[in-house]
């Protein structure tokens, strides 16, 4: 009995009905209104030849005949592209012939054993064959094995029920060579889902028959609307038995194959890899000159701009170094900062050689150029072992600048966490930037130095760099102790040990030594975030009312911040609170304008985003740091999009005040540092010293400073895909951002005031696009979305008395946002069939709440202050 395969009836010719359709249209559309097309012939199959010694071992004939192309969804006349042309002026004459030539294969139990074909045959016509012959590919007993086909070697499991067989392939598991990356952050990234299924139904012992479907569907994590679906369908019935030739005799399959046609060639069964060529397609500097005027530095906050650096990155990505250098060398400075962020995204070989070629670290002129293309880097959604492997030469090599000596370091750090999070941890370059970081790290002993390796160490999140991230933290003076301490802040709280919390808890009571506040807050901020005991919390409560003036302020603050935004460890502190002695009135009664507030900005199906805001005051009325955060997160992953810090100290003598206990001694300074999805950038200094301090006062610029500018790719996404029916697909989705972050900081001593000013202007362009590509006819859809917003920060702040006035404020501006989709079909004469449906709306601006006491406040010092126009240095 044949239990194992199908088996065939000799001197019969069975003629069956083919089609091939695929579909690709938004994730929720039905499929009557997608675009797409249909391949349909008739198939004739018979038998040639069974092994003597084995009935399971069959040689059969299969050929396509009278191959038709049409819409997969009926087009009013119009409408269809294929309107009034012969299959064979739509396919080419040569490749309709190709196609219908006759493919042989073995099957052995029911599995193809060989596929015969010809050789030389275009590679897409072979491909539609091999996905033919793919599905006469089963077996007839349940159960689950790793089998070869078109789509390469995937894992399959059968459910046989009487003459019904489904076949379920796993698209995931399948070994098969194909492009595609992803975003480092998942927020950031794209959901993908592939699904295999094909009914069969036998008689008589043969296929009647075969219904295949396979469907991708891609979803952008951060929203989910934006999205599509691939589906491709096959279908294959039985529509009569005639009579049919005679088998050929023979012992061996070889002898077969000769006596039908010598020309017949084993070919694999996995499709091989296709791709049409691009006949119209501008070379790389007629694109260039056709986007250049969106790059202008001055239009770098519009979705044109967003929208041009993604399409320029897609050529970038198909050039070759020369043509590349050639655009860097012929360009003017200012258009170059954005060339080399759009080449550095590139993340090929050939764009990193160029870019490298052409910067001269050892040139401290091009400083800008030199800065972008590091930060570029330090953005890179799929950064190579080689990209750190060139930035740690450059680290060790001469360098001018020496702040572009720590972007490197700083970027190197950033770039072992992404690797290392990539399984790369093992990498030869990973290994030696750790080393070498780690290693000077511990030799250095300038603080400008020690600062530059913790600031890697804050990007490379090493588990092996807590112990001297403590180290620094407890020992270290200000700044470096304060840096060390928001390094391990950044550290996941589930993976700290438990010395991490027994060093914050003697850094916040100070048991071996006086530290800043700046630091004791950030060690109380740690413990507060590492499911903190009932004790820990106890003490920490008991502490407020001990505390400098503003710092119980700060302190309490931040404890009712936790508790309002009911944030992991509220339920401690409320068990605690029921403790009366803890709770007492003139403990939590404190004086003060410092503070803490965490607040919802949107509230979404797909993805949230908070802001968090906290300011810390000295004594006298001045700011010691304030603290900007905006996270994004949804049920899987969390991302830091954005922290403005602004710090300052050793200001008190500008306005004769008295400086707090134990910082008598501090250095004027003040600057600003900044994390950017996730990644730290080189901090900025406005002043350092109180020479620099004053000449910068009088010489009365309140400029804003740049602290980043640039564009970024967030999300870059690309997933090439054989489909079983023969095509081959890809899915691309990339998201572009145009950011420009300015802060400053502004006395006015004869209103007794100071301002800091955060602007962070950002326009971002999403462009998704997923397409079937059959060499003769093309089919997919475009979705974008573009959005510009701009988000100002403003602290004002009057010390003229006590407790100072201060007020906050945090604006959105109007918003405009659009999203277009396109769907088309388009044959290469350039005859195209496209729908389109758009939206445009404005998300109205916003003045975002903080505390009831800040709104208090805004009130009296705009109030109190009729005319403040004048006066400003």
């Amino acid at each position: 009995g044949h239990t194992t395969g199908p088996s065939l009836n000799n001197d019969k010719l069975y003629k069956f009905a083919y089609s091939a359709e695929v579909y690709v249209d938004r994730v929720k559309a039905s499929l009557q209104k997608s675009a797409g097309y249909r391949i349909s012939s008739g198939v004739d199959v018979n038998l040639l030849w069974r092994n003597p010694d084995n009935d399971d071992d069959q040689l059969v004939k299969i050929t396509m005949k009278d191959v038709q192309v049409e819409n997969a969804n009926e087009r009013p006349a119009a409408k269809n592209i294929f309107k009034g042309k012969s299959t064979e002026k739509i396919i080419a004459k040569d490749y309709l012939e190709a196609l219908q030539r006759p493919i042989v294969i073995e099957l052995v139990r029911g599995k193809v054993k060989t596929f015969y074909s010809y050789q030389n045959e275009p590679g897409f016509t072979q491909n539609i064959k091999r996905g033919l012959a793919s599905l006469f590919q089963l077996q007839l007993h349940s159960g689950s094995s790793r089998e070869v086909d078109i789509s390469g070697k995937c894992n399959t499991t059968y459910h046989v029920r009487q003459d019904q067989v489904t076949k379920i392939k796993d698209l995931d598991s399948c070994e098969v060579e194909k492009k595609r990356f992803n975003s480092h952050n998942r927020i950031l990234d794209v959901s993908t889902k592939a699904t295999s299924a094909t009914v069969y139904v036998l008689e008589d012992s043969f296929i009647k028959s075969i219904k295949a479907e396979e469907n991708f569907v891609f979803v952008l994590n951060y929203r989910r609307k934006t999205g599509a679906k691939i589906v491709s369908k096959q279908r294959l019935e039985l529509k009569s038995v005639q009579a049919g030739m005679g088998l050929i005799a023979a012992k061996q399959v070889a002898a077969v194959i000769k006596t039908l046609d010598p020309n017949y060639v084993a070919v694999p069964l996995e499709a091989e890899p296709v791709k049409s060529e691009c006949k119209k397609c501008p070379s790389l500097s007629e694109h260039w000159q056709s986007i250049r005027e969106h790059m202008h530095p001055d239009k770098l906050s519009k979705p044109d701009a967003a929208k041009s650096f993604l399409s320029f990155i897609q050529n970038i990505r198909k050039a070759t170094k020369e043509e590349i250098l050639k655009i860097i060398r012929s360009e003017n400075k200012e258009f170059l900062p954005q060339i080399v962020d759009a080449v550095t995204s590139a993340q090929t070989p050939e764009s990193l050689e160029a870019v490298l070629e052409f910067l001269d670290f050892k040139d401290a002129s091009t400083f800008i150029l030199q800065e972008r293309f590091l930060y570029a880097c330090g953005f890179a959604s799929h950064p190579s072992e080689m990209l750190l492997k060139s930035l740690t030469e450059k680290f060790k090599g001469d360098v001018a600048s020496e702040e572009i000596r720590e972007t490197l370091v700083i970027v190197m750090g950033a770039l072992i966490r992404k690797l290392c999070d990539r399984e790369g941890c093992k990498l030869p370059a990973v290994s030696e930037a750790k080393r070498l970081i780690l290693n000077r790290l511990e030799k250095a002993t300038k603080d400008d130095n020690v600062q530059m390796y913790l600031l890697a160490l804050k990007n490379a999140l090493l588990p092996e760099a807590i112990p001297v991230l403590l180290k620094y933290a407890e020992s270290g003076e200000g700044p470096i102790s304060s840096l060390a301490a928001t390094a391990l802040q950044r550290y996941d709280p589930s993976f700290l040990p438990k010395e991490v919390k027994e060093t914050m808890n003697r850094i916040y009571h100070q048991t071996r030594k006086v530290h800043e506040k700046t630091v004791r807050t950030t060690a109380a901020a740690i413990i507060l975030n590492s499911n903190p005991s009932y004790m820990e919390v106890k003490n920490i409560l008991l502490s407020i009312g001990e505390l400098p003036m503003e710092m119980n302020k700060y302190m309490l603050s931040m404890i009712q911040d936790i508790l309002h935004f009911e944030m992991p460890s509220s339920k401690t502190i409320r068990r605690v609170l029921k403790d009366m002695r803890a709770h007492n009135y003139d403990r939590f009664s404190k004086m003060g304008s410092s503070s803490a507030y965490t607040g919802y900005i949107t509230r979404g199906p797909d993805v949230s985003s908070t802001y968090s805001l906290d300011i810390l005051y000295s004594g006298s009325g001045i700011l010691r740091r304030s603290n900007l955060n905006i996270h994004v997160f949804d049920r899987n992953a969390e991302l830091h999009a954005i922290q403005v810090v602004i710090e300052a100290q050793g200001l008190e003598s500008i306005i004769a005040a008295t400086p707090d206990e134990g910082e008598e001694n501090l250095d004027s300074f003040a600057g600003m540092s900044a994390i950017l999805f996730d990644f730290q950038l080189r901090p900025v200094t406005f002043f350092q010293g109180y020479g620099d301090l004053m000449s910068k006062m009088l010489s009365a610029t309140g400029d804003a400073m740049n602290v980043v500018k640039g564009l970024v790719l967030l999300t870059d996404f690309l997933q090439e895909i054989q489909l079983q029916s023969g095509p081959t697909a890809s899915a691309e989705f990339m998201g572009g951002l145009a950011i420009d972050i300015s802060g400053g900081m502004e006395f006015s001593l004869w209103y007794r005031e100071s301002k800091t000013n955060v602007k962070n202007r950002l326009a971002i362009f999403i462009a998704g696009n997923t397409e079937v590509d059959s060499f003769f006819v093309k089919t997919g859809m475009e979705t974008t979305l573009e959005a510009e917003t701009a988000l100002d920060f403003i602290s004002t702040v009057q010390f003229s008395q006590y407790p100072f006035l201060v007020c906050m404020q945090m604006d959105r501006v109007d918003s405009p946002f659009r999203t277009r989709m396109t769907k088309y079909e388009s044959l290469p004469s350039g005859r195209r069939y496209t729908a389109r449906r758009g939206k445009a709306a404005t998300l109205a601006g916003n003045e975002y709440p903080l505390h009831q006491e800040n709104s208090k406040m805004c009130k009296k010092v705009f109030g109190a202050k009729s005319d403040s126009a004048g006066g400003w240095f």
